[in-house]
């Protein structure tokens, strides 16, 4: 039953964080001047809107089931880049602000936790536990969720970033690559790479936020 439990939490914390992260781009990009996410019902937090059956379902579960890293992905919000007011500059905002809003969630909930440490610390009601391991875990998979997607390789948002960066024979060379971005993507997760970043970004994370171990020990996510 602990299992499941575990399961259902992380799934959870997956369709909030992916509804942010989707929201966040069609909010973006309706504030650039393209409405064609919110006319879609895009800029919004319930999941159903953002759902894609095997990214924001059946991977992320089977993810939780195996003891990996949760995260998924969702539709595409879709845009129309030629009604940004600054195509370059406004297709780098849309691109950004998925993880952006990955990133202050999760600076939001560490927040809260170091704020209230002494008191969730001393509690030992099951309910004040399970809190914690929802804030802990709701925590971790938004900035997992950032990090992944700042990889600058198509078509994950890092590539917008860097795209738009990018000038003269750099962005011809990167244009040149985008169609096999996917296995490039592969490669990298083949390889572990993005674990070895995951695993600094943590070690980092606790080194500067030193209380969160603590939290994650008494709320039975690590241990």
């Amino acid at each position: 039953m602990n299992e499941i439990f575990r399961i259902v939490i992380q799934f959870a914390a997956v369709l909030f964080a992916i509804s942010i992260h989707e929201s966040a781009h069609a909010w973006a990009a309706d504030k650039c001047g393209d409405p064609t996410a919110r006319l879609q019902g895009r800029v919004s937090l319930n999941p159903v809107a953002h759902i894609d059956i095997f990214g924001t379902i059946i991977f992320p579960i089977l993810l939780a089931v195996v003891g990996a890293p949760v995260f998924g992905w969702a539709k595409p919000v879709m845009v129309n880049p030629y009604n940004f007011r600054n195509r370059r500059r406004d297709g780098m905002l849309v691109a950004a602000a998925g993880p952006v809003s990955n990133i202050l969630v999760s600076l939001t909930v560490i927040l809260l936790l170091l704020a209230l440490f002494q008191p969730l610390m001393a509690a030992s009601s099951p309910t004040v536990l399970l809190l914690i391991k929802i804030a802990v875990y709701l925590m971790m998979i938004n900035i997992f969720l950032a990090v992944f997607n700042l990889i600058p390789v198509p078509p994950l948002d890092g590539s917008g970033i860097l795209e738009g960066l990018l000038r003269g024979d750099a962005l011809a060379w990167f244009e040149r690559i985008k169609p096999y971005g996917f296995f490039i993507l592969i490669f990298i997760m083949y390889t572990r790479v993005f674990d070895k970043i995951a695993d600094l970004l943590f070690s980092g994370l606790f080194r500067l936020f030193p209380k969160l171990i603590f939290l994650l020990l008494k709320s039975g996510v690590a241990g």
